[in-house]
Parts: structure tokens; sequence; C-alpha cells
């Protein structure tokens, strides 16, 4: 008979030659468990979802008291379904003014594919601008927007009238005009190995997008709900989007994401054509549920403000001559090696010691870390001890 992990490689489309095959049986806090019991602390929260860590008894129960009532109805916009408006209401309560139309959708990808259908509608106009190193998602056209060539090379023709500008450059903001309906960017960069943006960049690049009436696309689907220590990462900056892109840690472990407007702006779907994005589980109840449910447990609990102790203590535990720098706000960190081999090597020794991280896509030569918010002190210096370790079993320092 055919062991599981058998039949995960004969029948689920595989990604890479190198699948991690862990084989897990159950998550609870900040640990999950595999098959033959081995805790394992997950420090990439499933690449940014798990804000509250595996199994969070409220989240349950929301996503029980919805099945028990209903599930899927009809696709998303049509009827008056609790879960979608409550949570509608709820993010908009804790957004700023002109942030107050939230269309669901089934993930970050799509509210990317909506939020620039939403932008090139109501500006009448064609051009986007995105940013080197980005990355918004796998789908055409988020991955038209996407900052690595090595990754969109294969799948091209993609979207025509892209043009892509480097991060703090001021120059390259003439780039944008009047001629231009979209600047996405996102808030931090999270597959160039966490870049932070300079305050005043992103403040003069929200001033060149009002002066040439183009709109902000702020893309917050791996940044938002506390990840940096802010509710959401444009606070930092002390500026406010046209447009805000939501998913992962949006929908407390369930499938779920958004992007958010002013009703002016969002208007624009309705009509020249109709039904100007439709998607059918978009908003699905149970994952609105589920999400309404996490964030309600994100702010009653206060874990975004104990965020930047939690950072500080990260740092102050991971000190080697081997780490080049640590880059990144509150949770949202990446650690530099000197190269992927060995970056790759680290990995590999922490995850067989009992400690789950990960490279990125457009720096494989850092490792991430975005552990779920709600871990302990002494979760971190565990964490931590556990890194340090591997580091010096795979070098001469």
């Amino acid at each position: 008979m055919l062991t599981l992990r058998q039949l995960f490689l004969n029948n689920n489309a595989q990604t890479t030659n190198f699948p991690l095959l862990l084989e897990f049986e159950r998550a609870g806090g900040v640990y999950m468990y595999d098959s033959e019991g081995k805790r394992y602390i997950d420090l990439i929260s499933g690449i940014g979802v798990s804000n509250l860590g595996h199994g969070n008894p409220k989240v349950i129960s929301a996503i029980k008291d919805q099945v028990d009532k209903y599930m899927h109805l009809m696709v998303y916009g049509e009827y008056v379904q609790t879960p979608q408006v409550r949570f509608a209401g709820k993010l908009i309560s804790i957004l700023p003014d002109n942030l107050q139309s939230v269309y669901f959708t089934n993930s970050g990808a799509e509210a990317v594919e909506g939020a620039l259908k939403l932008a090139k509608r109501f500006t009448g106009r064609q051009q986007i601008v995105a940013f080197h190193n980005s990355y918004h998602g796998s789908t055409h056209g988020a991955l038209s927007v996407m900052g690595n060539e090595d990754f969109k090379q294969a799948y091209r023709p993609l979207l025509p009238g892209v043009n892509f500008i480097s991060l703090n450059n001021y120059d390259d903001l003439q780039l944008i005009t009047d001629k231009t309906a979209c600047v996405i960017i996102e808030t931090v960069q999270g597959e160039a190995g966490i870049r932070v943006p300079d305050v005043a960049y992103m403040q003069a690049l929200r001033n060149r997008c009002t002066e040439t009436g183009t709109l902000l696309i702020l893309d917050e689907i791996q940044a938002a709900f506390g990840r940096t220590g802010k509710l959401f990462a444009f606070e930092h900056f002390d500026i406010v989007p046209d447009i805000l892109l939501l998913a992962k840690a949006l929908g407390g472990g369930m499938p779920v994401g958004a992007f958010i407007a002013s009703t002016a702006i969002m208007s624009a779907l309705k009509e020249n054509p109709i039904l100007g994005h439709i998607t059918t589980f978009g908003g699905h109840p149970v994952c609105c549920a589920a999400g309404l449910a996490a964030l309600e447990v994100l702010l009653n609990e206060q874990l975004v403000e104990k965020v930047a102790a939690k950072e500080t203590l990260i740092r102050q535990h991971l000190i080697h001559p081997a780490i080049k720098e640590i880059r990144g706000k509150g949770l949202m960190l990446a650690l530099e090696f000197e190269s992927f081999d060995l970056n790759k090597k680290i990995i590999d020794t922490c995850i067989a010691n009992g400690v789950i991280t990960d490279w990125f896509l457009h720096c494989s030569n850092a490792m991430r870390l975005a552990p779920p918010l709600i871990i302990t002190n002494e979760e971190i210096i565990s964490a931590c001890r556990v890194i340090t370790e591997a580091i010096e079993t795979n070098t001469s320092f």
C-alpha cells in the first residue's frame, strides 16, 4: 500500500523537484506536529497567514457556528450575507475615511487583479507603474506587475503598458504621469527580502500620484494586521492609499482577500459594463466569519502593541558575524547571509531541529522570520537559539 507521501508525489501537482515533504498531522499555537509526533515551531506563519497562530479557539468557534447556518449561497455581491456585512463594517471602522468600500476576493492575487482592473476602469488610463523586485502573486495580471524577470519570462506575453521603477529612487517618480492609471507597491517589499521604503520617499510617491491623478495601490497582503508593529504598514509612513490590498492574515487561516477603495472609485465596477468584477467564492461566508473573529482577537488582545518589543528581542538574540544584516519591521524580518548555499544549509538544519523557516523568492540568500504574533518571549529565545546553533554548525566563525 502506498504511503501518504508517495500518494502526494503521485497525485498532487508539484511546483519544484524538491518539496519539503514534511507531513503534519496537527497544529496548535505556534507549533506544528508531524506524523511521528515531532514538534516544530512555525517561524513563517504559513507565509504571513497565521498571525494568531494555529487553531485559535475563537476563530474555530466562529467557523463552526457559521457552517451550521449556511455556506455558499450566491456569487459575491448579490445577497445580503451577515458575515460579509459585519466583516466589511469592522474593516472600514479601523481604516481611514476614504477606504469605505470592501470587495472580498478568494485570494491576494485576485485582489491584485481586481484592483488593477478598477484603477484602469476608474481613470480611463492604461499605463501601470510597478516596482523592481516586487511580488504581487502568480496570476497573469499579478505576474505582469511582478518585478523579477526570472519568474516572468516563461509566461510572456503579459499585460502591456507596465513600467518598472526602483524603490527609494526619486528620479523614477517622473515616470508617473497623467497617463498612469495606478502605481502598485508593496508597503514593505516581501519577497525582495523585506525592504522597507524611506518615509520621505513614500510621501513623495503619494504626492506624485495625487499630482498626476494616479491611483496609489498599496499591497499589504503580507504586511497588514500588525505584522510590522502597526495595524496597517502604511501607518509607518503617514500616507493613505487610494486602493488597499489585503489577504493572508485577513482570513484567520481561511482563504479570503480584499481590495478596498472609496465608494466613488469602487462604483466604477457597476456599469459600462455592469459586473465589472465577478467572483464565485470571494467573500465566502465561512471565511468572512473566521476573518471577523480573527480581527476581533487581534484588537481585543492588543497583539499589535506587543510586536515591537518582540522584534527587539529577536534582534538581541540573533547576533552573529555570519549574519550580514537583519532587515524589516516588527515580525516581518529577513536575516541576510553571504550566499544562498549557506542560507539553505542553515534553513535545513533549523528544520531538522524543529524550527520552520525559509528563504525569499527574489532574495535567496536571506532567511524569512515572520512568526505568529502570539509567539512568547520564551519561544522567541528558544527559536533564536536553534537558529544560532544552525549558523554555528554551518560556518567556521
